[in-house]
């Protein structure tokens, strides 16, 4: 199990613009949708033991942005081809049985990932209603086998901020999970 951090991109990047296709609704989702709302964007799959330890804490947190009126887009941009458990139906199934009632996009160029800066799963970006990086990095302190419980206090406080127009959190931490898995040759710079 590899451990990435975050790249942690500047606070007050502007979103980038994006399009792709949520393989639960087979409709396109882009970046116009999301314009003046505070969006979540998660970088996550299916497979990765960093993600399966955190699914139940990260779906009910991006449940709650979305009752409070907000946005959230989970993104897979790992290569399909050679992680085929992360391919379009085993999303569109994990999608619909975690309870996601947000979009579940695949990023099939990885062009969105490197946009976002993305390194790993999962990789958190949290942009404001004027679509400036408000927060980058960690769900919480938990990790696969250690003691410490799934809160999602790094971001819950980060949701808590921005939607109750306050400064965003002094204290960024990176996420740190799985590597993304890109196609071959198409690893950014940013990655090493």
């Amino acid at each position: 199990m590899a451990r990435t951090p975050s790249t942690m991109a500047p606070l007050g990047s502007v979103m980038p613009s994006f399009r792709m296709i949520d393989q639960i609704t087979g409709k396109s989702v882009d970046s116009d949708m999301v314009a003046g709302q505070h969006t979540l964007f998660m970088f996550i799959c299916n497979h990765c033991p960093f993600v399966v330890h955190v699914m139940d804490e990260m779906i009910r947190l991006a449940n709650d942005i979305v009752d409070r009126g907000g946005r959230v887009i989970a993104i897979n941009s790992n290569d399909v081809e050679r992680y085929p458990q992360d391919g379009p139906e085993a999303m569109k199934s994990l999608g619909t049985s975690a309870g996601m009632n947000f979009p579940f996009c695949l990023d099939e160029t990885q062009s969105v990932a490197k946009a976002f800066g993305a390194a790993c799963t999962p990789d958190f970006f949290l942009y404001d209603s004027a679509g400036r990086l408000f927060y980058r990095g960690q769900l919480d302190d938990s990790r696969p086998g250690s003691d410490i419980p799934v809160t999602g206090a790094d971001l819950r406080a980060a949701v808590h901020a921005v939607f109750s127009g306050i400064e965003s959190p002094e204290e960024q931490r990176p996420s740190l999970g799985c590597n993304i898995k890109w196609l071959p040759g198409n690893a950014p710079e940013y990655f090493g």
